[in-house]
């Protein structure tokens, strides 16, 4: 897309062309929360813009808020993307976990003068997008799914809503309620966020200690522990669980990669950690903390979705 051609004589952008792309952000914000991933979302929204720009100069002037077309357009690309990724998933090697998203204040990948070009700086970090909740959203039909994240995330009216599942506003408020029993079927009351980072410190440090009995005393005794490597890297094919089961893998995984170090990152909003090899990310570590013993343990391996974890 060239936007050097719509600009003034001056190098300013028009000041129509500045207002569509501010709501690249917002959009972004929309794709990933819907679609787990940062990729689909950067596709989905290329795909909206190349609508947009589609159309000639006059039907776009008569779009009333061309920030609100860009929204509703981009979540039935969405929809329609949600439709056909349950076959996409079963065919996935292994299991699949939402796209892992660094903090920009820890990990700056960019250009030289210290700004980010990634998109995971350009998602907002809040609840919604923590990896307890996005794997919750995962379970939701693609209807709940969107349904949800626009009213309750994004505090669109249910007609509005309606207009965009093709339902009734009734159904979409349905929609929606059900997909809050889902969540607060799925997720435990989590530990305050101030606890966090000192018992995923402790963590990290059990892992590193190879201290069998202090990686025990941290976890669940019901932890899972859910890897992804999507066929590009070695991975548990099947969820692991009990504390003892799991923190056995984890010293036999330091045992087998010495040369890991592992960093503490926020990952999704949340404490977390990372393990690089030589420079490079290798894995992302998403814990979920209930009752101050880690209940879940979700690693991302597959090098497609570390990107922004590169710098």
């Amino acid at each position: 897309m060239n936007t050097q051609s719509e600009s003034g004589d001056d190098g300013r952008l028009d000041p129509g062309l500045a207002a569509i792309l501010s709501e690249r952000r917002q959009l972004i914000n929309l794709g990933y929360r819907l679609l787990g991933s940062l990729a689909d979302a950067e596709d989905v929204v290329q795909e909206t813009y190349a609508r947009w720009y589609a159309m000639s100069p006059q039907q776009q002037e008569a779009i009333e808020s061309p920030g609100g077309w860009l929204m509703k357009v981009a979540s039935r690309i969405c929809l329609d993307l949600l439709g056909s990724a349950r076959a996409r998933r079963e065919r996935y090697v292994g299991e699949w976990i939402p796209e892992p998203l660094p903090d920009r204040t820890e990990w700056i990948s960019g250009r030289s003068d210290g700004t980010t070009t990634d998109p995971a700086d350009r998602v907002t970090l809040d609840e919604s997008i923590n990896m307890a909740f996005l794997v919750v959203l995962e379970s939701m039909t693609p209807a709940e799914r969107v349904a949800f994240i626009l009213h309750d995330v994004f505090h669109y009216p249910f007609a509005e809503v309606a207009e965009i599942v093709g339902r009734t506003p009734a159904a979409c408020r349905q929609l929606a309620s059900s997909a809050r029993r889902r969540i607060r079927t799925r997720q435990a009351p989590a530990t305050p966020a101030p606890q966090r980072p000192d018992i995923v410190r402790d963590f990290k440090q059990a892992w590193e200690a190879k201290d069998i009995d202090a990686l025990i005393g941290l976890l669940d005794p019901d932890v899972t522990t859910v890897a992804d490597g999507g066929g590009l890297a070695s991975a548990e094919p099947r969820p692991i669980e009990g504390a003892e089961r799991v923190a056995r893998v984890l010293v036999d995984i330091a045992d087998r990669a010495p040369d890991l170090t592992f960093l503490l990152r926020t990952v999704n909003g949340q404490p977390g950690l990372i393990a690089q090899r030589q420079g490079v990310t290798v894995v992302v570590l998403a814990l979920d903390v209930v009752d101050d013993r880690i209940r879940h343990i979700w690693a991302v391996r597959n090098p497609e979705k570390l990107r922004p974890w590169t710098g």
